[in-house]
């Protein structure tokens, strides 16, 4: 095992520079998520740890090491993509077993790790198999164990989950996560769906147009996020942003924050309550839009007497005590209120 850092690197392709100034320390045996919108570099970035993209500027180690310019297969890291990239010539079997065989590794310690392997992943009934014969979850599970087999220093995930279904997603998160934490191995994990980041990293770096924009545990980014990026990236339904004078145009100045243009407000749609007489910073009346019940929560999404567009997360028995094109009283839970620069984006308070 291993930790990776680099140190204000860089990457150009032509003129373009993709990457800026990064600096990253995934310690050993840590679980780290690169989140961020598609074309923000956090492929590029793994690729880079892989050695399958070089550097323009800047260090990585690698286990202490530096690997500037070791090649992919001096680096003993496996990368597992989006497209399985699974031989459909070859059995289940011969897939895990293949770079084994290319290291020259004896016959009946290839049997051993694949039998260890396939027990983990639950694999032993699939062994002679052909890829065109397995669904998308059983295809990721091989394309697991033929990392995994290797005993690599680190493990790298190129979106893994991007071509399987909702459930089948669900049930691979917790896999993939059980699999980390029995191994310790470190790994470092790309996606651009945030939920996959919450539930799985043990810490997220969300990131834009080549840059980290905050790194931390799930909760802090959640609860206390740096800008308004990341206050409207992570979370589902993403956090309500609009300017501070038009949502809370209603309030007395001790309720909230300071009025005016310059400051944006955001509150999660968990926070708004619905019809309450509870303590909190009034928002006024909406007309609710439209409902959507999920069962054990319901989402409204209202628009105030002023216009602005709010999402309102609540508990499911809503669409019992609410109709569709209600009229509703909003208030804020205290403390709830999230303040950003409006020009610069950056968290006030």
């Amino acid at each position: 095992m291993s930790d990776i850092r680099f140190t204000n690197a860089h990457k150009k392709f032509g003129d373009v520079e993709v990457i800026h100034n990064l600096n990253l320390h995934v310690e050993d045996g840590e679980f780290i998520v690169l989140v961020g919108p598609s074309g923000c570099a956090k492929s590029t970035t793994l690729r880079m740890i892989a050695g399958l993209e070089r550097m323009t500027g800047g260090d990585l180690h690698n286990g202490g090491k530096r690997a500037n310019s070791m090649t992919a297969a001096e680096r003993n890291i496996s990368m597992v993509f989006q497209s399985y990239a699974l031989f459909p010539n070859m059995s289940v079997r011969q897939n895990l077993s293949f770079g084994l065989k290319l290291r020259k590794t004896r016959a009946t310690v290839v049997d051993h790790e694949v039998a260890r392997v396939a027990g983990m992943l639950g694999l032993d009934s699939l062994l002679d198999r052909k890829p065109g014969q397995l669904s998308g979850g059983q295809a990721q599970r091989v394309a697991l164990g033929r990392a995994m087999i290797r005993r690599p220093d680190a493990f790298l995930f190129d979106e893994p989950l991007s071509n399987l279904d909702a459930e089948l997603r669900v049930q691979m998160r917790g896999e993939i996560s059980e699999m980390q934490a029995n191994l310790s191995t470190t790994t470092v994990y790309v996606t651009h769906d945030q939920v996959e980041a919450m539930t799985m990293g043990d810490r997220i770096a969300v990131m834009n147009k080549g840059e980290i924009l905050q790194i931390g545990a799930p909760a802090d980014l959640y609860e206390r996020p740096a800008n308004t990026f990341v206050a409207g990236f992570i979370g589902s339904p993403r956090m309500n942003l609009m300017p501070a004078r038009d949502l809370l145009a209603d309030a007395e100045p001790t309720d909230g924050p300071a009025h005016g243009a310059a400051v944006t407000v955001g509150v999660r749609p968990e926070h708004i309550l619905v019809n309450s007489e509870a303590e909190g910073t009034r928002i006024g009346d909406a007309h609710v839009l439209r409902i959507e019940n999920l069962g054990h929560e319901a989402h409204l999404h209202v628009r105030t007497l002023r216009g602005i567009k709010l999402n309102v997360r609540t508990d499911g028995e809503v669409h019992h005590r609410i109709a569709q094109g209600a009229r509703v009283s909003l208030t804020v839970r205290p403390g709830m209120l999230h303040t950003f620069h409006s020009s610069t984006g950056e968290c006030l308070a």
